[in-house]
């Protein structure tokens, strides 16, 4: 890619016709320190025992058991693990078995005039103590 020996083009122009930034290709990554290996194996080991902690359980588990961790730390390690916790999805959208399906009557209708179909929308606030006059 970008050659450093190159006399015809600096490095600059070089990053610059590849679209890549000169910090970029300067950067050398840090691998991950010991402690953090050590906390990700912990975690890893803890995570197979309780799959449904997350970040902020984990966090406070490790906390309990002496490393002086916070829970972005956590969070970020168990991300760089592909770990997520398990949980039960909320079932917002399952009607109830005994409630009404009412029909939608508009579904087959082409609407070509003005007033031909209505809408309305009730909703209820209830009135203020302070302007009921008495």
């Amino acid at each position: 890619m970008v050659e450093p020996s190159n006399a015809q083009l600096s490095i600059k122009t070089q990053c610059h016709l590849l679209s890549i930034s000169r910090s970029g290709w300067y950067y050398n990554p840090k691998g991950e320190t010991p402690l953090n290996l050590k906390l990700m194996r912990v975690i890893d080991e803890q995570f197979l025992v309780t799959p449904y902690y997350g970040s902020r359980q984990m966090a406070r588990w490790l906390r309990r058991q002496g490393y002086g961790v916070g829970r972005h730390r956590v969070r970020r390690l168990m991300t760089v693990r592909g770990l997520h916790a398990i949980y039960q999805e909320p079932r917002t959208s399952q009607p109830h078995p005994h409630h009404r399906i009412y029909p939608y009557l508009l579904r087959n209708l082409a609407i070509t005039r003005a007033n031909q179909v209505w809408c309305t929308d009730v909703t209820y606030s209830a009135p203020s103590l302070r302007k009921c006059h008495g």
